[in-house]
């Protein structure tokens, strides 16, 4: 057993991490059938069966599960061990995985990793944009950015885009014409909204703040999405109040096609962070994008 393909035993991590061979695929860049053909000659080997396979589900055996409740350790300490040899090279080099909320994938990141990678072109960079809150150590990512609200214990975490954000609510001329203009944040709940969800299902909350007062109300609307384009399309046309970040709204209102509301009411809160797990060996793509976040903070 001591000649037994590292890649084969990866593979195997993998798919029992993310219970599929299409996911697993896609974050290791390979087919699923090479996946699957890893996993048969691994199984073949070691002569025990690890995944239970269905078309419709993928769930380690009872031997599968102690498999990889050893085995996931041991590859991060290869990985770690690997990355060390990065700092024998010229520049950074490697694969840089970040996790990061769709909203941040818009707003600020492209211009970051493109500056990023014009400096460092030995780095591939790829980025997940979803609002789902995972842990993104365990689902095989270097880093992710998140909020402060939604920061997990014990990271490391590191100010990346805007510093102060806010959220503002905003309709049509041609809305606010046919249905008046609202006084106050209570005034929605008789009007049409348009409605943001995450991908979890969970819908994102309308909150306001005024001289210390806080309102969190829940409207009712024609367009409940997860497509901020579409939303934004569908204020525009006059089918209701939009609520979401002030960039995001900023140039349609700068043409006209918008009007901010409720203005006295606008929710300020604190910009993202990059977060990242404490680690003595960082591998020197993520050291690497630290470093370049950090510093086009102190230039900002």
């Amino acid at each position: 057993m001591d000649d037994l393909p590292l890649s084969d035993l990866a593979a195997f991590a993998a798919i029992a991490r993310e219970r599929s061979f299409r996911a697993a695929a896609r974050k290791r860049g390979v087919s699923p059938s090479s996946l699957s053909e890893s996993l048969r000659r691994l199984e073949e080997r070691l002569g025990v069966r690890l995944l239970n396979r269905t078309t419709r589900s993928v769930t380690p055996t009872e031997a599968g599960e102690r498999l990889l409740e050893r085995l996931a350790p041991a590859l991060g300490e290869v990985a770690s061990a690997l990355s060390q040899l990065d700092s024998f090279r010229d520049s950074p080099a490697g694969t840089l995985r970040l996790n990061v909320p769709v909203i941040a994938a818009k707003l600020f990141l492209p211009d970051l990793a493109n500056r990023f990678l014009q400096r460092y072109p030995q780095i591939t960079l790829e980025v997940v944009a979803e609002d789902s809150f995972i842990d993104v150590l365990a689902a095989g990512y270097d880093a992710g950015i998140r909020y402060g609200e939604r920061l997990e214990r014990d990271m490391i975490a590191v100010p990346i885009g805007p510093r102060r954000q806010c959220y503002i609510v905003a309709a049509s001329p041609a809305y606010l014409e046919r249905r008046g203009v609202p006084q106050h944040p209570k005034d929605l709940l008789g009007h049409d909204c348009i409605r943001h969800r995450f991908l979890s299902g969970a819908p994102f909350a309308w909150e306001f703040e005024r001289g210390g007062e806080t309102l969190v109300i829940s409207p009712s609307g024609p367009l409940v999405a997860n497509v901020i384009e579409m939303e934004v399309g569908a204020a525009v046309a006059g089918l209701g109040v939009i609520g979401s970040f002030e960039e995001v709204l900023a140039p349609a209102i700068a043409r006209g096609e918008l009007v901010p509301i409720l203005q006295e009411w606008i929710t300020e809160f604190s910009g993202p962070f990059l977060y990242y797990a404490g680690r003595r060996h960082m591998p020197s793509a993520l050291r690497a994008f630290v470093d370049f976040v950090k510093e086009q903070r102190r230039a900002a």
